[in-house]
Parts: structure tokens; C-alpha cells; sequence
């Protein structure tokens, strides 16, 4: 039934590709310009029709930035480019796709592994492993240089569908993704109130009760802890390692005898949980925190009301100033001090898809392949120079070729980046800093916390690495963590609320496996075990 139903969507996604083809005036994909041996710039200037998504804060039209001005200076390819931002551009990209209205390709594409095979399947995005040796030098000289990230892109049938988004910041424990959920607490405070930095989960929460009771924000607006649940680097989790193996983003770890473990059915698990409650009948904890969305909280940080909140880099919440530090791990209650690892890396697989319907293959390729040139990727990445119109991410210095990462001036960075990059497929290596550019200042400080404070605790050796999962896998996995997830994020929630997690850690137990953790476990413990190998 499932091969019949596949057959029949194939045709489908077919037959409307070719019936778009007897206009070719509205088609969606470019026409056939049958172009070989290319070389930039072109001749003559033609037209390839892209779809992408991007941030609201950039220009709707894509072309607007100064990086894509310049690409097609250099190229003689103009894009028409299909921009979308939030969830519309998810639901434009799956109805060009279902209805044969498809671009040449789809850039900042988001697929999942798991979409990634069955569009493959159906025939409406194109194998890239011909392309990639034939016709990109620019891919192929990263992948010469660190070969892992071929076998990451290659599906379990040895093709290649998308092209990847590559940022190397650090390797192993240095890695700037090791930890996302940084725990800045503000040293302001403890100073004004004679307390040192807590270093055990007890004086965490006296000094969180001395905030409470001193209310250093004013007119009882003090919030000793804020975070957003179950929201990654917003989320608190980076305490529970003071209880055993902690937790991350996916609820994933290896230890270090290389078994795959679920982080939220370990008994130090619920001990976390336990300590989470208590600081919440202390009321130290945001009444907004299970619900509150990105902008309410950075409000609040930036009017200084945070004791202590969780995220990725200072900058965005409460500005890089003096007033908060980062929080170095806690010991537990049994002497437990430990930093998960998340399971993350400068890694996206599915940057980028070509489409069935392209026609202009060898030309798409190329122009592709210049994203992975060493200078092109850097700014891709983050933004640009010479900018006479936007905050410059960069400057150009000709003598050593090499560019530079200018002062932010006090702007965020995640902010200026998503007004001026571009992003897509790129690949920045380690090898590029002190080169090809130099490191954004907010990265190598982070990288330098990283490394002092938070490496020296990680007990972990193995992440859970990028498996390509095969498509019955992966419908298994996706079937299994659609109830199993939620669930698990539900309860963590409502027992930091409610204090039940002891009477119903059995029961809730019970529900994982019947929910298909034991299966989960064993398809992920054999994808571990194939990278491993």
C-alpha cells in the first residue's frame, strides 16, 4: 500500500511539472538555457528562480543586500528569488512542492532527514553526487579537508540531497555548541548584597532567596530566575547536571561506555526536578516562564530585572556589560558536578535541495559552489563590508586578503547578522581563522568561557553525532517522538510547577516505555553504533 501510494504521489509531482511546461512564461523553474562549460562571469546574463526564507528583520527582496549584488556581478546570474519568513515559508515551500509549482531549487530549505527521503523518493529533489564531482571545486576542497562531513551528507542509499551549512567554532568539548543554555548570573547584585558566586545547588538558592527579599530591581519587580521552558538555550536544564547526567536540547547523551541514554528517565532526572520545585514554592522562579515567548523575555532582561536567566549569549538579554557573569556548574547535593554536553555542531544538512524541475543543472552547481568559496562563505555567514547604507559586519583588508570583524558597536549580534547575511550553503572551517578571517569577538569570547569554565566539568567524552537515519528508521523515530517528546516536555514543566514528580515517577516510567522508548533507544543506540564503527 505504501509503495502504491508513493507511485501515485510521484506521478502527481510529474504530471504537474509537465503540464506547467506549456507556459513557459508562468513557469515557476527557469527555462533551458543549455549552458555547458560554464564560467563567471557569463557572457549574458541569465535567470535562475530560487525560493527562500529569511529573517523579518532583512529586506523582503533578497537581492537588496549587498552580498547578492555582488554575487551576481560576479556571476552575470540574477536570482528571482521567492522570499518568505516564518511559518509562511514553510507552508509555501511543501505546496510548491505537492503541486509542481517548484523553483530551480530552495535555499535555507530546513528539510528534515526524514522529508529529505521522501521528496528523493518522489522524485522532486535530485541526487547532488554527480554535480558535487564534476562541477564544485569549492565543496570538494572542504570535504578533501575534513572527509566526516561527506558521510554526514550522504543519505543511507549513498546519495547526496542537499547541499550543508558548515560553521567549525572550536573542536570536541571546546566546540562553541557544546553548551547552550549558559547560566548568567548577576554579579551586581551579589556584590551589592556582600554574596560570592554560588558553587553549590544550596547557595544557588539562598542567593536567589536574597534577591527575592532585597528586591535590588525596585517596586517588587526583582526576578531571581527566569527562563523559557523547554526552549534550548533559554531553557534550564544546565542545573541538572548538578544531579547526574543532565539535560539537553534532545534529551540525548552518550556516556562514555557508549550507550545511548534518555536524559529525562534517569533517576537524576527527577532529583533536578525536585530542587527546580523547591525554588519554585520559594516563588523564585518567573511566573512567566512556561509561557512567556523570545521578546517578553529579553524585555524583561534588558530593564535589569534578572537575578539569573538562561541563554546563549549575554548580548541579547541583559547587553554585554559588567552586570552579569557566566555561573560555573554547581555541586549537588551528593557532591555531583557535571556539563552536559549538548548534542549540537556547526552542521546542517539540508541547506540547500535542487529541484526535479531544474533544468540548468551544471549552471545551478556552479553558481552554488561559489557559497563555498573561503571568502564568500565568511560573509554568507555573517555579513558583509563596504556596506555604505548598513552596520558593516566586516572590513576588507587587501593586503593580508583576509576579513575582519569589525566592533558591534553595542547592536546585538544576532540582529545584524539577520539584517545583512544571507546564509544557505557555506562552510567555514577552523583552518579559515587567522586567514581567510578572523573570529567574531562575541565567538571567541564565548569560546574562552567555554574552554575555562565549562570544559574542565564535562564528563562526557561522545556526543550523539549527526546520523543519516534510513526512511524506516526515521518514520519509526518521528512516529514514536511525536507522543513521546511532548510528553516528556509536559510533565518537566508541570512538575517544576506542581512538586508530583516523586508520587508519579513509576507511572510516568510506564508511559515512556509504552510510548516506544525501549524502541526508540535501540534504533538510536544502532545509528550511535554505525558512525561509531
Amino acid at each position: 500500500m505504501k509503495k502504491a501510494l508513493k507511485a501515485v504521489s510521484s506521478l502527481l509531482i510529474i504530471g504537474a511539472v509537465v503540464s506547467g511546461c506549456s507556459g513557459n512564461d508562468k513557469n515557476t523553474w527557469s527555462e533551458d538555457y543549455g549552458l555547458s562549460d560554464v564560467e563567471f562571469p557569463l557572457e549574458e546574463k541569465v535567470t535562475l528562480k530560487i525560493m527562500t526564507q529569511s529573517s523579518p528583520l532583512a529586506p523582503e527582496d533578497p537581492n537588496e543586500k549587498l552580498i547578492n549584488q555582488r554575487l551576481e556581478e560576479e556571476t552575470n546570474v540574477h536570482i528571482e528569488w521567492r522570499n518568505f519568513t516564518g511559518e509562511t515559508f514553510g507552508e509555501k515551500r511543501n505546496l510548491a512542492m505537492t503541486s509542481g509549482d517548484m523553483p530551480d531549487a530552495i535555499n535555507n530549505a530546513g528539510y528534515s532527514d526524514y522529508e529529505l527521503l521522501n521528496l528523493a523518493e518522489d522524485g522532486a529533489i535530485i541526487p547532488l553526487n554527480d554535480l558535487i564531482d564534476s562541477h564544485m571545486p569549492n565543496l570538494q576542497a572542504v570535504l578533501e579537508e575534513v572527509p566526516e562531513y561527506r558521510e554526514m551528507m550522504t543519505a543511507p542509499d549513498g546519495n547526496i540531497y542537499a547541499f550543508p551549512w558548515i560553521e567549525e567554532l572550536g573542536q570536541g568539548k571546546e566546540s562553541i555548541h557544546s553548551v547552550d543554555n549558559f547560566p548568567w548570573i548577576n554579579v551586581t547584585w551579589l556584590k551589592e548584597l556582600g554574596l560570592e558566586m554560588p558553587t553549590t545547588t544550596q547557595e544557588l538558592k539562598e542567593v536567589l532567596i536574597a534577591f527575592k527579599e532585597n528586591d535590588l530591581a525596585g517596586n517588587g519587580q526583582t526576578i531571581p530566575m527566569s527562563f523559557i521552558i523547554n526552549d534550548g538555550g533559554q531553557d534550564p536544564g544546565f542545573l541538572f547536571g548538578s544531579f547526574g547526567l543532565g539535560d539537553n536540547w534532545d534529551h540525548t547523551v552518550v556516556t562514555n561506555d557508549g550507550e545511548v541514554k534518555l536524559t529525562s528517565s534517569e533517576a537524576g532526572y527527577k532529583e533536578a526536578i525536585k530542587f527546580m520545585n523547591e525554588l519554585h514554592k520559594e516563588e523564585l522562579i518567573d511566573i512567566e516562564a512556561f509561557e512567556q515567548e523570545w521578546s517578553t523575555y529579553v524585555a524583561k532582561g534588558q530593564e535589569g530585572r534578572y537575578g539569573m536567566y538562561f541563554t546563549w549569549d549575554k548580548a541579547n538579554i541583559s547587553g554585554m556589560n559588567d552586570d552579569y557573569e557566566l555561573m560555573p556548574p554547581l555541586e549537588g547535593p551528593n557532591g555531583q558536578k557535571n556539563v552536559a554536553r549538548t548534542n549540537g555542531l556547526g552542521f546542517d544538512r539540508s541547506k540547500m535541495v535542487i529541484t526535479g524541475a531544474n533544468q540548468n543543472l551544471e549552471l545551478t552547481a556552479k553558481w552554488v559552489d561559489e557559497f563555498y568559496a573561503p571568502h564568500q562563505s565568511v560573509q554568507n555567514n555573517w555579513g558583509t563590508y563596504g556596506d555604505e547604507d548598513m552596520q558593516n559586519i566586516f572590513e576588507f583588508d587587501k593586503e593580508e586578503d583576509m576579513l575582519k570583524h569589525l566592533s558591534l558597536e553595542g547592536t546585538a549580534p544576532v540582529e545584524l547578522r539577520e539584517r545583512t547575511s544571507v546564509g544557505g550553503p557555506l562552510a567555514i572551517l577552523d583552518s579559515y581563522y587567522g586567514k581567510v578571517t578572523t573570529k567574531p569577538d562575541d565567538a571567541a569570547w564565548r569560546l574562552d568561557l567555554m574552554k575555562e569554565v565549562m570544559v574542565p566539568h564535562m564528563k562526557a567524552d561522545n556526543i550523539y553525532p549527526k546520523v543519516f537515519f534510513s526512511l524506516e528508521e526515521l518514520e519509526r523515530l518521528s512516529t514514536i517522538e511525536a507522543d513521546l517528546i511532548p510528553y516528556i516536555q509536559r510533565k518537566k514543566a508541570e512538575w517544576i510547577a506542581k512538586g508530583t514528580v516523586e508520587e508519579e515517577w513509576d507511572e510516568y516510567l510506564t508511559e515512556l516505555d509504552r510510548l516506544g522508548l525501549q524502541e526508540w533507544l535501540e534504533i538510536k543506540q544502532k545509528g550511535y553504533d554505525r558512525t561509531d564503527s
